[in-house]
């Protein structure tokens, strides 16, 4: 979330800033939906809210815990493929939404104990990558998904936007 200090803090304050306030509207795209809300599949690539936030955690957990020596959970699907795009019969969402919630977990120590400079080696690239690169990469590959997530949102129940508006308001 954005603050006053935000507005003057350093650089990774402010990419992790960031990126926080994605994820963010990330989680807030999912209140109010039931499972089958969430789950359903909204394009003909079979696109829905869940899967996006499983891919989310994903690429988190890979860009910076993995890239960065960080700790890993084991996955139960192959992330390489689209497996982390869709949700299995056999997956909840709170499942899916504490997934989420390690991998930030995961990635914020990282970013936390990592300078900008610090160097990650992601196993499927051949050239490491700077924390910097992965902070700004996160923010792009975040907002892209929560900018899906939000038309997905408005075709499910019309909800728009990227957080509650107060009542009231304009």
């Amino acid at each position: 979330m954005t603050t006053d200090d935000t507005y003057t803090a350093g650089e990774k304050e402010i990419l992790h800033a960031g990126l926080d306030r994605h994820r963010d509207a990330v989680l807030w795209k999912l209140q109010g939906l039931d499972d089958e809300q969430l789950r359903r599949p909204m394009t003909p690539s079979g696109t829905n809210l869940l899967g996006l936030v499983k891919h989310l955690a994903s690429v988190e957990y890979g860009w910076f815990a993995s890239a960065f020596g960080g700790e890993v959970e084991p996955l139960w699907f192959d992330p390489y493929t689209d497996d982390d795009l869709s949700i299995g019969p056999g997956e909840t969402t709170q499942q899916i939404i504490d997934f989420y919630g390690r991998a930030r977990a995961a990635s914020d120590a990282v970013i936390t104990g990592h300078p900008l400079d610090s160097l990650g080696h992601p196993d499927w690239r051949d050239h490491p990558v700077s924390l910097r690169w992965v902070l700004v990469h996160m923010v792009e590959e975040t907002a892209r998904h929560a900018g899906h997530m939000d038309i997905l949102r408005e075709l499910i129940d019309g909800t728009t936007g990227d957080h509650p508006r107060a009542t009231g308001t304009v």
